[in-house]
């Protein structure tokens, strides 16, 4: 099936090796059609996009392609989000194509997004002709500057005897290193321009070398530190699942017997139901994760980047500990927190250096005593679970919602939330039990984000059933990709966790400013229904779902589980005041993190 994917959960995203495709010269043909030749050839199966004036030549040899789907989306942000979903479900790159000026220009949310993320996609952008470059010709616009900040490389392409090795080039440096999104510009005129058709182009990069093997210096400096620590944390960032490391670090774990504290990007890189996993740290982390964080004496950072949300106030963050931080990328390493072992390399490749240096370390007889570090884990596990308020009396809690959304789905169900409370929830109380089951927008934080990168992730992994968990403010964003879900045949489900506001802005208009809700009331269930998401959704030609009882929530996810032909909506209208607990205020230290409004953990008691 077109979209299809072979790759095992939490495989590297990689490009096709491309001297293993056909040996083919001399060909001629249109830049357009050495264009769709060449995404053939580096295995490209789904591009999501929409077509225009410059971009309209490559759109007509594409109709030919039998090894290509193209989806036709409504909106360009919806293709760039739709490939990120792609890629984060199978492991490949994401394709998005957009005609030039507009079209290109609604790409970059996407792009940003992907970027912040580390995402391989590659986005394919029609440029106006050569010879009308930098006349402000109609719809023009410089995409290639636009992007340079939030691309891992990006080029303009007015030689069609070029298209071959510019595709070959965004592919390798997409899916290898650091991934992350490559834009390729082609003008108009080098699409219909005439060329022979080589394949497989010489690479030349001399200024890209991406260091994946760790030096061994550092691995065995690490592993002394990790087995001497007494209060040691694995600190795991979302580059563990990219490099298809979820196998190691369980071992790493294992054989440790270190505490495992998985960000927003990494859960499901060690299962939620394992023992060591303390849950996620941050802003919205648990009691458990926070504090490990703060009181260890030694962080293993492995693909993190000590992001402001996980640290808060960095000058406060972990005062006690020693760092190593193994990343792929060497600009992340000392960043932010300066390392004292600093670890570049292949997330995958640095985990399987570390376990064979641990071993030797404690063959000499060298392993630390966790036993008292863990008497004081479970104790803060114990006392301060992750919960929540209950909802008043005949509402809906949201978190009850996703909890069950979790136990009847199931952990094989990928998860794709956009941006807000209902993110933060669904992180709190869906269960990751495995890698490329949780998808969202974290470090950009792209409201309208879900359905189209869900409609992706299903593109992908058909076989899968993909939930889009969405706001009642986001999904009225992109929702109009419910109609590229209907006509291509990908039956996603929606939950619509509405509570007729912008949900966390509310929430920190309540707790900072002093419940002056200032244009977060959106309307949608309370006092009206603008727009009716029901009717919306059949409007679309899907089923639309409506909850707004607790008895009714169970009832209503199993009716959405029976249907998997054409997509399902389900507006749960839920306790409008819910908030996310627990939560570190932005800027202050991880130390005050509160539990409820005004209400702090009792270490003291605790200890």
């Amino acid at each position: 099936m077109p979209g299809q994917h072979t790759e095992s959960p939490g495989a590297r995203a990689a490009a096709p090796s491309t001297p293993s495709a056909p040996q083919v010269t001399g060909e001629p043909m249109t830049g357009a059609q050495s264009l769709v030749r060449s995404l053939e050839s580096v295995g490209v199966e789904t591009v999501f996009g929409i077509p225009g004036g410059a971009i309209l030549p490559l759109y007509d040899p594409l109709m030919d392609s039998e090894k290509i789907r193209h989806i036709l989306v409504r909106h360009e942000q919806g293709a760039g989000h739709a490939a990120e979903g792609y890629a984060q479900a199978t492991g490949r790159i994401g394709v998005c194509m957009a005609t030039s000026g507009p079209g290109a220009t609604n790409l970059v949310t996407a792009i940003a997004d992907a970027y912040m993320d580390s995402v391989p996609i590659v986005a394919i952008t029609g440029q106006v002709s050569s010879k009308v470059i930098g006349t402000d010709a109609f719809q023009e616009s410089d995409i290639v500057g636009i992007t340079m900040p939030i691309t891992k490389h990006n080029m303009l392409v007015t030689d069609p005897a070029e298209i071959p090795r510019a595709v070959a080039e965004a592919f390798h440096i997409a899916g290898t290193g650091r991934p992350g999104p490559v834009l390729v510009d082609v003008s108009k005129d080098a699409l219909q321009a005439q060329t022979t058709f080589s394949w497989p182009p010489k690479l030349d990069l001399p200024g890209y070398r991406a260091v994946t093997r760790p030096h061994n210096k550092q691995i065995r400096e690490a592993a002394r530190l990790l087995t001497t620590a007494e209060r040691p944390v694995l600190y795991v960032g979302g580059g563990v699942i990219k490099a298809g490391a979820s196998a190691e670090l369980l071992r790493l774990a294992e054989l440790t017997g270190a505490p495992v504290v998985p960000t927003l990007m990494a859960l499901g890189a060690l299962p939620d139901s394992h023992p060591q996993n303390l849950g996620m740290p941050g802003m919205h982390g648990t009691v458990a994760a926070v504090t490990a964080l703060q009181k260890a004496d030694l962080l293993i950072s492995l693909a993190a980047r000590f992001d402001d949300r996980v640290t808060g106030n960095l000058d406060s963050f972990a005062p006690h500990a020693k760092v190593v931080h193994a990343d792929i990328d060497p600009a992340e390493i000392g960043k932010n927190r300066a390392a004292d072992v600093p670890i570049v390399g292949d997330a995958k490749e640095v985990i399987a250096e570390l376990l064979l240096a641990v071993e030797a370390e404690h063959a000499a007889g060298r392993q630390a005593d966790l036993s008292a570090w863990w008497t004081q884990l479970d104790g803060w596990r114990q006392a301060y679970p992750l919960g929540h308020t209950p909802a008043p009396e005949g509402e809906v809690s949201p978190q009850d919602v996703l909890a069950r959304i979790s136990a009847i789905s199931g952990p094989e169900s990928i998860y794709v939330a956009g941006v807000g409370q209902h993110q933060m929830w669904a992180a709190q109380f869906i269960d990751y039990e495995n890698p490329r089951t949780w998808i969202n927008s974290g470090g950009l934080g792209t409201m309208g984000y879900a359905v189209p990168a869900a409609m992706g992730a299903k593109a992908g992994s058909p076989d899968s059933v993909v939930w889009a968990i969405d706001g009642d403010g986001c999904f009225q964003m992109t929702n109009q990709e419910l109609a590229t879900c209907v006509i291509n045949q990908i039956p996603i489900k929606v939950a619509v966790i509405n509570n007729s506001s912008l949900g966390m802005v509310r929430q920190w208009q309540n707790l900072f400013y002093n419940g002056r809700f200032s244009n977060t009331d959106l309307h949608t269930s309370v006092g009206s229904r603008i727009p009716d998401f029901v009717k919306l959704a059949e409007a679309y030609g899907c089923v639309g779902l409506r909850c707004e009882s607790p008895d009714d929530v169970d009832a209503t996810i199993k009716k959405a589980m029976e249907i998997n032909d054409v997509p399902v909506v389900i507006d749960f209208v839920v306790h409008r005041d819910a908030m996310v607990w627990p939560m570190v205020p932005a800027g202050v230290s991880n130390d005050l993190i509160q539990i409820a409004r005004d209400t702090a953990p009792d270490f003291e008691r605790e200890n």
